[in-house]
């Protein structure tokens, strides 16, 4: 394949340059990539070339990393982000986008954003880079994906409260989310037919109603249904018993009810190397699991594992 999977600066301030970088580094004669950002925010011993169309990246990037430039109105302090360059970080989102859509680039990789930067210099209205991309790609419904070789899993409610949860986890909610995550696994990942594990929303799985209800209330009846329509689901399980190795050999992807119900097994399991793997859009879309660094920003210590495991999962789903 040649078209480049496109690399999105992030935040200029934090690691996503020098990871970006080195990333390149460690993949420059497998996968053909492209840097979309400002050429002054890269490391100062960058080895990269400014083209001026994703055609010439892939002939370009087993010597240099190819950069798409795109100005920004502020130079980059590591550590500390500039206001000025916020509106230039959510400009490259949406120039990547459009990479993508017109066939230009194969699929996206976003470096870390910072969140309070945008909100502070932009005005920035999404909670992050998944709803930004979604509403760009005009989707209402997509799902968040922690992949790695060890395992992939699927939290079907994200940032809320934990007391918020029972509330916001629906059956249109599970239903959905096992529905992109199964059409994404077919899609994106080549697996024909997916089998999905789903965890229980209490401990142990309710264990018979006795310490909660809502897997004998609807959670169970709604996997039976899906179950009878041709999905392939095991559950509700006990959340403390599917994420052994032998568990692990029994399903494609794992779909839990919360935040750190899906977060810390796969972290623990595979802390630096998950990548997060967007479902649901039309493109395709990967994210090292990690965030900006400031604190470890421009001190070139910053492990661009995930990144490089992100861009590499990019290029094998758009091969797929």
């Amino acid at each position: 394949m040649s078209r480049p999977i496109v690399l999105t600066c992030g935040e200029p301030a934090g690691i996503g340059p020098e990871i970006a970088t080195r990333a390149w580094a460690a993949l420059a004669d497998k996968v053909p990539m492209l840097w979309l950002g400002d050429p002054r925010h890269l490391p100062s011993d960058a080895v990269y070339k400014v083209i001026d169309h994703p055609s010439e990246a892939a002939d370009v990037s087993g010597r240099a990393l190819p950069v798409l430039a795109h100005p920004f109105a502020g130079d980059a302090t590591p550590g500390t982000p500039d206001p000025r360059n916020a509106q230039g970080v959510i400009d490259v989102i949406a120039r990547a986008v459009d990479l993508v859509r017109t066939g230009d680039a194969a699929a996206i990789c976003t470096a870390p954003l910072h969140k309070k930067a945008l909100k502070d210099g932009a005005d920035f209205a999404y909670p992050g880079h998944t709803e930004y991309l979604a509403a760009l790609a005009g989707q209402s419904d997509v799902v968040m994906m922690l992949a790695s070789d060890a395992l992939r899993v699927v939290p079907t409610t994200i940032h809320i409260p934990l007391e918020d949860v029972p509330a916001a986890l629906t059956p249109n909610l599970l239903r959905r989310t096992i529905e992109i995550t199964a059409e994404g696994l077919r899609t994106q990942f080549g697996i024909t037919a997916p089998r999905l594990a789903v965890a229980g929303l209490n401990p142990h799985a309710g264990e018979g109603g006795a310490m909660g209800t809502q897997e004998l209330d609807w959670i169970a009846g709604l996997l039976a249904q899906m179950r009878d329509e041709g999905f392939d689901l095991r559950g509700p399980l006990p959340a403390d018993t599917m994420f052994h190795a032998a568990a692990r050999q029994t399903y494609d992807a794992a779909i839990a009810m919360y935040h750190d119900q899906a977060l810390i097994p796969i972290k623990t399991l595979d802390f630096d190397r998950g990548v997060n793997v967007t479902l649901g859009l039309p493109f395709i879309r990967t994210s090292p699991d990690h965030g900006t660094a400031f604190d470890i920003a421009g001190k070139g210590v910053a492990n661009p594992s995930s990144m490089t495991c992100a861009i590499r999962m990019a290029y094998d789903m758009a091969c797929a």
